[in-house]
């Protein structure tokens, strides 16, 4: 196998969660151009039919969809069952759906905690316990989970301790998962992005939150593109990272090195 061809998905049967906008959309796509079979999950219903007739017309095929709420392990069973009757049987996961908000930890709502902590992580873990089951029984397989620099660092100068304690408790589960599967021929990954270009972000655009902070405490001096984040899934996920587990790629433009 050559190095290019070690690091495509032909042949691969891969469903990204969250899929619907933004990183997931994106990962979506360079899944699709690496030559994938992909499925795309999200809750909202018609965003999910928009990408995907957006993936459709740019070129690269049908793409299946399933709605389901990560944060209901009920719904996401429900959803693999749908999947694997139509689609077929995962053998690549992404778990890309998450949440963010800013609250300062005294006078963040239980609600706010809980709902963060049910979408960010527990999500994490009802997709991955679902859809590696066939991977186990299998014997092969990948997941990738897009954790954040947040889950290594404290930002400035927003207060997010839940949304960084979730992402901390995605690097740790997929370090716990990793070690766990290996013998069993699943590997687990997980990227962590730094600032992207998203609509989570849009509203910052020429803040000085975004120039002081998150611009000018990048080392690089930009906030990245979806697309950066979809290359580092594409290569973990792909046969160029075969002998690579329990890792998560910073992918941060260096902002967490200060």
């Amino acid at each position: 196998m050559t190095s290019d061809e070690a690091g495509r998905l032909r042949g691969r049967r891969v469903l990204v969660t969250g899929a619907a906008r933004g990183i997931g959309y994106a990962i979506a796509e360079a899944a699709l151009e690496a030559g994938a079979a992909v499925a795309i999950l999200d809750r909202d219903e018609s965003a999910l039919a928009e990408a995907a007739g957006a993936l459709g017309e740019k070129g690269h095929g049908a793409v299946a969809t399933a709605v389901a709420d990560v944060s209901s392990y009920e719904a996401l069973a429900a959803a693999k069952e749908e999947l694997e009757g139509g689609f077929g049987i995962v053998d690549t996961l992404v778990n890309n759906a998450g949440i963010a908000y800013n609250a300062p930890g005294e006078e963040m709502s239980v609600a706010e905690w809980d709902r963060m902590i049910q979408i960010n992580l527990s999500g994490v873990f009802y997709c991955t316990q679902l859809f590696a089951a066939p991977m186990l029984a299998a014997g092969r397989g990948a997941v990738v989970s897009i954790a954040s620099m947040s889950g290594l660092i404290v930002n400035r100068p927003q207060p997010q301790a839940a949304y960084n304690v979730a992402k901390a408790g995605v690097i740790m589960l997929t370090k716990s998962l990793a070690a766990e599967w290996a013998p069993r021929g699943v590997r687990v990954n997980a990227v962590a992005p730094g600032y992207i270009n998203t609509s989570l972000i849009q509203r910052f655009v020429g803040s000085d939150t975004m120039r002081d902070y998150w611009v000018g405490g990048t080392p690089l001096g930009r906030i990245g593109e979806p697309a950066e984040v979809a290359a580092a899934v594409v290569f973990l996920a792909s046969d160029a990272a075969s002998f690579v587990t329990g890792e998560t790629l910073v992918a941060d433009g260096g902002y967490s090195l200060w």
